[in-house]
């Protein structure tokens, strides 16, 4: 079994010194300057967080989804049939979304294989492509569709499903699918199901990882860990059985450790990440562990301190290699 440290999704686009991503999307907003001109900053911040996570020391990171307005938008502005409307609150964090609005039956403009491409083409590590689910893409809708709940699902499904088969395509070796809706309606568990095994269907030799972070995973452990996917990831910060659970029940599957709070400027403590991560590694069936952030951090947390967590990712990492 390996160990491996590893960002989940989002990193900081701008700090104190560095206003670039910031200054160019008010010019273009103004129309100050072309898209092609904003794509080139964007270019050049996403290259640099890509750095920033492989200088912190982690094996596996994220484009930081620089490009990304929201996690729920950015996929739905590339369909058809679908609109963006105004802000919503995204979970219980202070971080807001574009709702999307679902006028018809949706298709992809879009891939985000091209997004893969150019960041592991700039990155000294392998690159995890984050992808957000299907059930939660089409809780966190407004449907004015014709198709009720479940065939909305299933039409983001089949959508994500495409992007997996382009990014498997495209030579992606890790994506992760989140999912964190499900966790608030755990009765809808057998519609997530349905979505991911079209999901698994498509993903050729991607290594494939169904996230859940922003609420506590342990009730639908058992459902999660029969899911056809490689790799599951839970979010420990509102998960504290969770260790417990693991440890007692095991997981055949590849498991991801969210233990570092992506929500919380306050430094880890060390010694407590080590021990949950020695508690759970003797459990783990699966051939790799991933210690990461519980959530993406690029919303959450100042870019230098964002750094600083990615490093304890690292250094725990580390260690817990030292006692296997």
């Amino acid at each position: 079994m390996e160990l491996k440290a590893a960002n989940n999704g989002s990193y900081p686009r701008i700090s104190d010194d560095d206003q670039r991503h910031r200054q160019a999307y008010a010019k273009l907003d103004s129309k100050e300057i072309a898209w092609d001109d904003f794509e080139k900053v964007q270019d050049e911040v996403t290259r640099d967080a890509i750095e920033e996570q492989a200088k912190a020391g982690l094996d596996i990171v994220t484009d930081g989804q620089i490009r990304w307005y929201d996690p729920v938008s950015h996929i739905a502005r590339n369909l058809e049939g679908c609109e963006i409307n105004g802000l919503l609150r995204f979970f219980d964090t202070n971080f807001y979304f574009r709702q999307p609005v679902i006028k018809g039956k949706i298709s992809r403009r879009d891939s985000l294989a091209k997004e893969y491409r150019f960041a592991s083409g700039v990155s000294s590590k392998p690159v995890k492509q984050v992808i957000t689910g299907p059930y939660t893409e089409a809780k966190l809708s407004i449907n004015n569709s014709k198709a009720d709940f479940r065939a909305l699902v299933d039409e983001f499904a089949k959508v994500i499903a495409q992007e997996v088969k382009d990014l498997a395509g495209a030579g992606a070796k890790f994506v992760q699918i989140d999912e964190p809706a499900i966790l608030k309606k755990p009765a809808d568990f057998a519609i997530l199901e349905k979505a991911v095994k079209k999901i698994s269907a498509a993903k050729g030799g991607i290594e494939l990882s169904l996230c859940t972070y922003f609420g506590d995973a342990a009730p639908l452990y058992k459902k999660l860990v029969t899911l056809p996917v490689d790799t599951l990831s839970f979010d420990f910060t509102y998960s504290p059985s969770l260790p417990d659970l693991i440890a007692e029940k095991g997981c055949e599957k590849n498991l991801g450790l969210g233990i570092i709070d992506g929500r919380n400027t306050r430094l880890d403590d060390k010694d407590n990440v080590l021990a949950k991560i020695v508690k759970i590694m003797p459990a783990v069936e699966g051939e790799t562990i991933y210690i990461m952030p519980s959530c993406g951090i690029g919303d959450y947390l100042p870019r230098g301190t964002a750094f600083k967590k990615l490093q304890i990712v690292a250094e725990t990492t580390e260690k817990a290699r030292q006692m296997k």
